[in-house]
């Protein structure tokens, strides 16, 4: 670590953590700044997003842009909406599109990430944003939809793993007029959006290379309520 340090003194944040659970988890472990700060700062368009380790924030940045950007084109936005940001992260996404909507909600596993969602919210000067932390499963139920109200627009970009199958028919009871799915996984979002046909249909598919010269991409999806 040192010797990074040294190597590359332009570095603001040198933080390590021991696993030893030979797996690639760690969000349940103790992360050790060596040097510097226990975070970082982002900037897409006017805003800032504090990112810290245990925090997710797109690795290819420039693309963020991009694809939140396509997101909140599809999502149509008009000010008197209100919206669910579901797996929402640091809240790059509910903050992205907050000034576009009279409500945002966000929900995500991550605590800390939760608590780097309200910090960005406060620094950016952003009022109408509510964020929860847990279990997707477990938070976004019939009951919390019946005590927040019904989403008129849903935002989900969850794990590869794609979406619980509660997740899916909680939403599908919510019954909001527009979902945007945006999935690094294509086959468990094929998986979930065949769950939700019954009662959606796709209505545009847009594709953003967020990793160039690998074969994996990220994709959004614009699905609209059939009746």
């Amino acid at each position: 670590m040192q010797h990074i340090a040294d190597k590359f003194p332009e570095i603001t944040s040198l933080l390590y953590v021991d696993n030893q659970k030979g797996n690639d988890t760690f969000n349940d472990l103790t992360i050790t700044v060596f040097r510097g700060n226990d975070h970082i700062f982002e900037t897409m368009e006017n805003l800032r997003f504090k990112v810290g380790p245990k925090s997710f924030y797109q690795t290819n940045t420039d693309q963020a842009y991009h694809l939140y950007s396509a997101a909140r084109e599809l999502a149509d936005l008009h000010g008197d909406e209100l919206v669910y940001d579901l797996y929402t992260g640091t809240g790059t996404i509910a903050n992205f599109v907050a000034h576009k909507a009279r409500k945002v909600i966000g929900i995500e596993y991550v605590p800390e990430a939760i608590e780097d969602a309200r910090i960005n919210s406060e620094i950016n000067h952003i009022e109408n944003t509510l964020f929860y932390a847990g279990d997707m499963k477990d938070i976004l139920t019939d009951s919390f939809v019946r005590e927040h109200g019904r989403p008129d627009v849903i935002i989900t970009d969850p794990p590869r793993a794609g979406m619980h199958s509660d997740v899916v028919n909680v939403i599908l009871n919510a019954h909001p007029r527009r979902i945007v799915y945006v999935s690094c996984n294509p086959a468990t979002q094929a998986r979930d959006l065949a769950l939700l046909d019954s009662s959606y249909r796709v209505k545009a598919v847009q594709p953003v290379d967020m990793f160039p010269h690998t074969p994996h991409v990220e994709n959004i999806v614009l699905l609209e309520a059939r009746d």
